[in-house]
């Protein structure tokens, strides 16, 4: 039976935070004689805060005070020239809070369920404490993410797919302890920081592993305005150095990675264009293009494309999808092409959407067909720091 204890315990608690906001009055009573239609009532607008416990700007100590959580539910099919596969997972579920005080100081805490929620703590995804000296620089130190590509930047709450590319994640990249610093100037937004390569479920190991080598990364998003008739065009460009050994558990493929982009956005339709190459591994260099285009309809109804294509020096340099493709054995190859196409449909924006998707891959002439229905739900602050997530978060619309 697919419905298992901690999807029931998700949906529970979503029932619980629907009611809540249900059972206030939506729009302002109108005075006797006042004309005028009411204000469409948006549960996306209602949920806004849905997880912020205290807020005050005239507190100096403690300004904001969230509970922080996440439950992604997916169901697969995949049938393949290699063999078939299906499964109900739990693919995220992860509790955690995030305070900011002394108007500086931002506290972040999220630990992380295993696969299924088995176990149910495995570990932290971050433990980090970031001090904002100024728009222009914050410096993060703790158990963070690693944002090599703007794929790999867009936060999982945000994923318009079932996964990430596939040469994304042939990078191995996870949460790791680190120092980076981050900030905004003038039309630039910038990311740069030194990583370990290993974490594991003991925060004490982890932050004091330094055995596994390191990596460095930067990245910078540069806002161009409405050029070309955009509403939004932005040009983004990141690099990772990765110094892995055989202890390393994390960025252990390639020593270098690069991987520039562009995102665009027009009224209804945006579409990022991103390649990323990956060079010094011992099963040779890999390039690969990932093209997103997507297309709202209404307030809560998009449909989500992509198209991928990677390359390899090396005639087993490229891995199938860990979850998905290599659960029908399919093979490692030199060449892979995958498209994407998917109906999202945004219940209460991306605090809560059911999403749908068929993709068909081929890796070196073995063949897959994936289709996919999933549930997205979370609750807390959303993605701040120096990143733009405008470009793929449902728009507006009067």
């Amino acid at each position: 039976m697919y419905l298992k204890l901690p999807l029931l315990v998700a949906l529970l608690l979503l029932l619980t935070c629907v009611c809540s906001v249900f059972a206030q009055p939506t729009t302002p009573p109108m005075r006797a004689g006042a004309a005028g239609p009411e204000k469409e009532f948006k549960l996306g607008d209602a949920l806004e805060n849905l997880g912020r416990l205290y807020k005050s700007d005239q507190n100096d100590v403690l300004q904001e005070w969230w509970l922080l959580g996440r439950y992604h539910g997916q169901y697969h099919w995949t049938e393949a020239s290699t063999g078939e596969d299906d499964s109900y997972e739990t693919r995220r579920f992860r509790l955690g809070s995030q305070a900011r005080l002394f108007r500086k100081m931002t506290l972040h805490a999220q630990m992380v369920s295993g696969s299924d929620i088995d176990p149910f703590y495995n570990g932290f995804t971050e433990l980090w404490a970031q001090w904002a000296f100024s728009p222009e620089i914050a410096l993060t130190i703790g158990q963070q993410k690693h944002r090599f590509t703007h794929d790999r930047n867009v936060s999982s709450r945000y994923l318009n797919y079932l996964e990430r590319a596939m040469l994304t994640n042939m990078f191995n990249i996870d949460y790791t302890p680190a120092i980076t610093l981050q900030g905004k100037v003038q039309n630039a937004t910038y990311y740069t920081g030194f990583f370990t390569n290993a974490t594991g479920q003991n925060m004490g190991e982890a932050f004091t592993d330094f055995d596994s080598g390191y990596s460095y990364i930067a990245a910078v998003y540069y806002d161009m305005g409405a050029l070309f008739g955009a509403d939004a065009l932005t040009l983004y460009g990141s690099y990772v150095y990765s110094d892995a050994n055989e202890n390393a558990t994390n960025m252990n493929r390639f020593n270098n990675g690069i991987s520039p982009a562009l995102i665009y956005t027009k009224g209804h339709f945006s579409v990022v264009n991103e390649i990323t190459g990956g060079f010094g591994s011992d099963n040779g260099n890999s390039v690969g293009m990932n093209l997103q285009p997507t297309y709202f309809f209404n307030h809560y109804l998009q449909i989500a494309t992509r198209y991928q294509l990677a390359r390899s020096t090396s005639d087993e340099g490229l891995q199938p999808q860990r979850r998905y493709e290599r659960a029908v054995q399919m093979t490692p190859g030199e060449l892979y092409q995958a498209a994407y196409i998917g109906l999202n449909y945004y219940i209460a924006k991306h605090r809560l959407k059911v999403m749908t998707g068929l993709e068909y891959s081929n890796m070196s002439g073995d063949t897959a067909w994936t289709a996919s229905t999933m549930v997205r739900f979370y609750f807390g602050p959303h993605s701040g720091g120096a990143f733009p997530m405008n470009q793929i978060l449902p728009l507006d619309y009067d």
